[in-house]
């Protein structure tokens, strides 16, 4: 008997539709041009990446998403639409004016996003022409396609629900991503879109994204670049009928978890795929005197060559991590340093503890997910990052990109 299918990611919550297409763009034949479509006019809100080089999509959504009663979110892979002057700026433009024609609502109203390569132009043609069939293929059982639609190198797709009792009305929130590579703090990171069928203030929403982001997406780094075009954006078509929540209400705080349960969830999807990964690292630093502090260490660490390389050779070299908490910038005292291996104890006090520590380090560096601890010894703050290691075929792959997108 053939499964039913069932809504769920990006059109979990009530109110939305997606789908995607292979319109032309990419050269391999894999879908490339997706929509998420809301029923009615939606809040919605955004973080963008702080790549001072932004892409034509990014600069158009900052400015449409301070707005109101948005529609639509229209995205392409296969092509950033980057460092294209004045006409990538006139095709982005071009492709919302001609989709509010087939939507019936002005192109203010529709959010855009793009990720590829880099320096390219578009193929408007093969965009334009799709156009009609991608709105016309929207469903609320679309929510795959769409998420297959903004693949770029990703191996699989990555899609997230949840839903929770707010304000005694059940709340759903659901959303897609895609980025195996080019993932790194500050920033929304990749391409994240999320619903939500919660009513809910404007305010709240971008609080709710942003503290979601700032735990997870900015938390997570595989090769230290933030790129033209990283973006996360949320709607809400506030259908769940629950009291309106905003900064100040009680149910602030429980549609801020439920946000955030969506996030960590695709981030642990996109660590799992990050491009040529053979292992996870769960880094934890604590004992620092800020939390900005334990974060600049840990980020060190994430995202040294030297530290993520050595735990794809499986090399118990712990000199590489102190190496990156020294250059981290936090003023930190060696002697008061201890550093652990999943359970096993590696440095006490800025000092090895010895081969018979290491070789007991080996066997957790052997595992596909290890989690890395280190104490700074100096206060109470803590902070949390997760990357991955360096492989061959990470290189293999950013090697050849250009040639095979």
């Amino acid at each position: 008997m053939a499964r039913k299918k069932m809504a769920g990611g990006i059109t979990f919550p009530k109110g939305f539709s997606a789908g995607g297409l292979f319109s032309g763009v990419k050269k391999n034949g894999k879908p490339d041009l997706a929509l998420i479509l809301c029923e009615s006019e939606c809040h919605a809100a955004g973080v963008f990446t702080t790549n001072q080089i932004k892409a034509p999509a990014v600069r158009i959504s900052q400015r449409r998403v301070r707005g109101s009663g948005i529609r639509a979110i229209i995205v392409n892979s296969g092509n950033a639409n980057a460092c294209n002057g004045e006409q990538g700026e006139r095709d982005a433009l071009l492709i919302s004016e001609k989709l509010s024609g087939h939507l019936g609502c002005d192109p203010r109203k529709i959010l855009m996003a793009s990720t590829g390569v880099i320096g390219r132009p578009l193929n408007m043609e093969a965009i334009l022409s799709a156009l009609p069939a991608l709105v016309a293929g929207v469903d609320p059982l679309g929510h795959e396609a769409c998420a297959q639609a903004i693949m770029t190198t990703d191996t699989r797709s990555k899609s997230a629900q949840a839903e929770a009792i707010i304000g005694g009305r059940p709340v759903r929130v659901g959303g897609i991503a895609k980025g195996v590579g080019m993932i790194h703090p500050q920033m929304a990171t990749l391409l994240v879109f999320l619903t939500t069928d919660a009513s809910v203030e404007k305010g709240a929403l971008q609080g709710a994204l942003a503290q979601a982001s700032d735990k997870t997406f900015n938390a997570l780094t595989v090769d230290g670049d933030t790129s033209t075009n990283d973006t996360a954006l949320i709607l809400a078509s506030g259908l769940a009928g629950n009291a309106r929540i905003s900064r100040n209400s009680s149910e602030y705080e429980d549609f801020c978890a439920l946000v955030l349960s969506v996030c960590q969830s695709l981030r642990d999807q996109l660590v799992r795929d990050g491009e040529g990964v053979t292992k996870i690292i769960r880094i934890q630093v604590s004992g620092a005197r800020s939390r900005g502090d334990a974060r600049k260490v840990a980020q060190a660490i994430s995202r040294s060559l030297l530290v993520k390389t050595a735990f794809f050779g499986e090399d118990v070299n712990w000199g590489r991590i102190m190496v990156a908490i020294g250059n981290s910038g936090v003023r930190v005292f060696e002697e008061k340093i201890d550093i652990f291996m999943g359970p096993v104890a590696l440095v006490h006090k800025g000092v090895g503890l010895g081969p018979l520590q290491e070789e007991k380090a080996l066997e957790v560096m052997k595992g596909k997910e290890i989690t890395l601890r280190v104490m700074l010894g100096l206060g109470s703050m803590e902070a949390e990052y997760w990357t991955t290691d360096l492989s061959i075929e990470y290189v293999r792959i950013n090697a050849g990109y250009k040639g095979r997108t």
